[in-house]
């Protein structure tokens, strides 16, 4: 999965997992999200909001094209082979 989009019981949530393949673009993606002012509510990979106005969609478009789906799949493959070591 590279990004997905949920309707949970008391919020919605957007899974971006590029966001947390490595410790620095997850800093970065948090850092740039709390200077848009709106609530960071955000979990392992999940960024849960109750509205779409919630959302900085600017940096939630920049966070989905951070990677192509050729280096994104490369990256998934390291880490899932990292994990299982």
């Amino acid at each position: 999965m590279y990004a997905a989009l949920a309707s949970q019981k008391n919020h919605m949530a957007v899974y971006l997992i590029s966001i947390y393949m490595n410790e620095q673009t997850s800093r970065e993606f948090e850092a740039e999200y709390r200077a848009t002012g709106k609530r960071y509510d955000v979990g392992r990979s999940c960024v849960r909001f109750k509205k779409v106005d919630d959302l900085p969609l600017e940096l939630i478009a920049k966070a989905i094209a951070m990677y192509d789906a050729k280096t994104y799949v490369n990256m998934e493959k390291a880490r899932t082979a990292k994990d299982n070591s």
